[in-house]
Order: structure tokens, then C-alpha cells, then sequence
């Protein structure tokens, strides 16, 4: 984040969202805040509260991803929730505080990978070893005449078949090591995950019962193992992934994962607009208001239990986004207001950016289209005046339809190459260029019938 000054930050975005500078800006400026903090005299430190934001604009405008791009960009723990799904039955939604548990649970099993990869060398060197054990067991002790030998009657026949095992072993190890053991079965003892089914009878989420079963019955039970037959490139593979957990100190994962949660999460809340109401007494609203009032001490700064122990969320940035067509962010309860102080409203696409939203970012749509096709051998080709034909009709079904942004192209794209797509492992034509003509020819019917359009575009 040192190196990360917001010009790069908005640099690094515009590889991958077109337009929508504003909100591009304001991310920036509330990412490098979360640096600029760590930085200030550790009195202060605390004192400063993060700048949460709003995104307001229509589906399909780049809210959801220029969040995703920002976490991916600083590697910040990031977890995308829908406001709406707290008011989905009912009354009885799901817990709001379960964001920041699911925040923490990714946080801890990302860390966690990371570590098992890190150790995968010496995780390897161990399971060769346990390998090389099954394929080579130890003899067992001869027998003499008197009952079982000793090692001072036998110390050079010991030795010597000492040194014969070594040879053995190495020879087995480079074997194994080029791979031409791999087809060999090996009588393997794996631990069994497998826990026994609990049924609990209740009106909430797990995540409110506050215990987490799974976890106590793990630590109760005894741990079992059965016998499988597995191939040596399989049990190398088993052993490894055993091996890696094993060197993990796992304790030491979940208090940096906790640190990392709370210094510099993101947790992006889609759909706020949706838990706002008209501040009726009765119905529905009651419900929505009362999620908001659950999302302020959250939004506010408060301590979460989680089943790794209390996270803070006093510096866990917030970044809601809603479409807000029928109603204002006003509508929403003057706390949650002042709890993000930055809206930023984004613009409605036309086809200038969805030309560019085709061709411009890394993972451009019709990139994806040619990348999908050259593994059948099959090179397509858009013309300019054919990407500009898919952009002018996805702007006219938006505006004759619902408006859903970019997310149009899929649609559109889709029905373009259906044929393409289909016919491509048996086509002999391998090289396909794809013209404004055949762009008006596939797409006309549809987008000339409204009601059609509505069900396939």
C-alpha cells in the first residue's frame, strides 16, 4: 500500500472498468486513508474512523466490481453481501452480524492456504518419506536358533542389510520421484472428516446459535481412519495435503487473519436501497428499518462474536451500493446516513462505453469469446463496425426494456454466437469473421419485438 498512491489505484481500475471516474477517485481516497492511518501516532490512530461510501447508479454500471477489483488489488479481506437478504422470510432474515463472521472465515481459510503452499516443499519431503515407508516396510527381526537375535551377535549381517535397505530406498526414491510408481497401489490409513448429521429445530441461522456444532464434535470424538487402496500418486497427494496441515500453526493464522479482518476488511453491502422504507408503522418497512438499526453498530464500530474469537469493526470499511430508482438515499434512518458521509453517484451507460466495456479491459468480452473458441481450433474476428452494431443494439433494448447496464452484452453476445458456439467442434471453417451484417441478421428479429426481447435479451 506504500507504493499504492490513488492515481495508481484508479490506473489499475481502468484496466478493468470503463468510465465512472468519481467512484474510481473515491475509492482511491478512502483505500490510501487506511495506509495514511497506519502511519499517524498510534493515540490518533484509533480516533480515526473510516470514510464509508455509497455507489448510486443502475445494475450493470460497474458498483459490484469496482469494489472486487479493489480488494483483489491490496489483497484485503472482502466479502459482498445482498442488504436484501436480512428481510428474506418474514420477519427472520439472516443475522447481520453473519457478514462479519463470513468476513472472518474467508480471511482465516485464504491465510491458511497460503501457509499450506508455503510449507508444500517440506510437506512433500515428509510425505516421500512415509511413502517410501509403505512401499518399503522395515523387516521384521530374523530368528535364531536361541529365539531373537542381538545386535552384538549380528552386527555385520545387520549392517549389511542395513546398507541393502538404503540402496533399496534410494532406488525406489528416484523411481518414485520420475513418476513410475504412480500406477502402483498402496494400502493407505486416511483420516475420515465425515461428522454424524445434527438436526437442530430453529427459527435462526446457524450463526446465531453461537456455538458452532461441527467444531465441538470434531474435538469429542475420537478421530477415525480407514483403510484405502489408492494409487502412489494419489496417497503422495493425500499424505502432502496431511503433512502441510500438520506444519501450519493454525492459532497463529486465525490471530493475524482477526488483525488483517480488522484493519483493513471491506465488506460490500449490494442492494441498500432495498432494506429503505417509507417509515410506515406496519408491513414490510418495520422489517427493513429495523435491519438498518441492526446495520448501524456495525457500520458504527462494535465487537462481533465470532467462533475464533471477538473482531472488532471499528475500521472495517463499508461500501454500499443501490440503484435507488424509487426512492433517495434520504429515506434511509439519519444514523445510517451519517455512517457514510461519501456518496458518489455513477453514470448510466451508453454504447461509446459499451464499445469500449467489448474491447478495452483485460478481460474484454470478446477476448473471452476468442480465447473460448481457440481451444477449438476455430479464430474469430470482429470487425469495428460490427462491435459498434452489438453496442447500439444493447443501448436500444436498455432503453426499450429494463435498463441493466453492461450485463446487456452477455445477453446479446450469447444469442450473436449461439451458432458459433454450437457448431464449433465440427466446423471446418476455421477462421470466422463476424461483420455488421450478420450482427443486424442474428439480432434484428429480437430486438425489433419487444415482447421477445423481454424474454431472451
Amino acid at each position: 500500500m506504500e507504493d499504492l498512491k490513488p492515481a495508481q489505484i484508479v490506473e489499475e481500475l481502468d484496466k478493468y472498468i470503463i468510465g465512472q471516474d468519481r467512484a474510481k477517485r473515491s475509492v482511491a481516497i478512502a483505500l490510501r486513508n487506511r495506509w495514511r492511518r497506519q502511519q499517524v501516532p498510534e493515540d490518533l490512530r484509533d480516533e480515526i474512523a473510516p470514510k464509508n461510501i455509497i455507489l448510486i447508479g443502475p445494475t450493470g454500471v460497474g458498483k459490484t466490481e469496482i469494489a472486487r477489483r479493489l480488494s483483489l488489488l491490496t489483497d484485503s479481506p472482502f466479502t459482498k453481501v445482498e442488504a436484501s437478504k436480512f428481510t428474506e422470510v418474514g420477519y427472520v432474515g439472516r443475522d447481520v452480524e453473519s457478514m462479519v463472521r463470513d468476513l472472518v472465515e474467508l480471511t482465516v481459510n485464504k491465510l491458511k492456504a497460503k501457509e499450506q503452499e508455503a510449507v508444500q516443499p517440506k510437506a512433500r519431503r515428509v510425505a516421500e518419506e512415509r511413502l517410501l515407508d509403505l512401499l518399503l516396510p522395515n523387516p521384521a527381526p530374523r530368528m535364531s536358533s536361541e529365539g531373537f537375535s542381538s545386535p552384538a551377535e549380528d552386527a555385520s549381517d545387520e549392517k549389511h542389510e542395513a546398507e541393502q535397505m538404503a540402496a533399496t530406498r534410494e532406488k525406489l526414491r528416484a523411481m518414485l520421484r520420475s513418476g513410475r510408481l504412480d500406477d502402483r497401489f498402496v494400502d493407505l490409513d486416511v483420516t475420515d472428516r465425515s461428522m454424524p448429521m445434527v438436526e437442530i429445530f430453529s427459527n435462526v441461522g446457524m450463526e446465531e446459535m453461537g456455538i458452532n456444532f461441527k467444531d465441538m464434535l470434531d474435538g469429542l470424538l475420537p478421530k477415525s481412519t480407514k483403510r484405502r487402496k489408492v494409487k502412489v500418486a494419489e496417497a503422495m497427494k493425500i499424505l502432502a495435503n496431511e503433512e502441510a496441515q500438520n506444519l501450519v500453526d493454525t492459532q497463529s493464522v486465525v490471530q493475524r487473519a482477526i488483525e488483517r479482518v480488522e484493519q483493513a476488511g471491506i465488506i460490500f453491502l449490494d442492494e441498500i436501497d432495498k432494506i429503505a422504507g417509507s417509515h410506515s408503522s406496519q408491513g414490510p418497512d418495520v422489517s427493513r428499518e429495523g435491519v438498518q438499526r441492526d446495520l448501524l453498530p456495525l457500520v458504527e464500530g462494535s465487537t462481533v462474536t465470532t467462533k475464533y474469537g471477538p473482531v472488532k469493526t471499528d475500521h472495517i470499511l463499508f461500501i454500499a451500493s443501490g440503484a435507488f430508482h424509487t426512492i433517495k438515499p434520504s429515506d434511509l434512518i439519519p444514523e445510517l446516513q451519517g455512517r457514510f458521509p461519501i456518496r458518489v453517484e455513477l453514470d448510466s451507460l451508453g454504447s461509446e462505453e459499451f464499445v469500449r466495456i467489448l474491447t478495452e479491459p483485460r478481460n474484454a468480452l470478446l477476448l473471452q469469446y476468442m480465447a473460448l473458441l481457440r481451444t477449438e481450433g476455430v479464430e474469430i474476428v470482429f470487425e469495428d463496425a460490427a462491435v459498434a452494431a452489438v453496442a447500439r443494439i444493447a443501448q436500444e433494448v436498455n432503453e426499450s426494456t429494463e435498463n441493466i447496464g453492461a450485463r446487456r452484452l452477455h445477453t446479446l453476445m450469447e444469442c450473436l454466437l449461439e451458432d458459433i458456439l454450437f457448431e464449433a467442434p465440427d466446423t471446418r471453417e476455421k477462421k470466422v469473421v463476424i461483420d455488421a451484417a450478420y450482427v443486424e441478421e442474428k439480432l434484428r428479429d429480437i430486438k425489433d419485438d419487444e415482447d421477445l426481447s423481454r424474454y431472451i435479451l
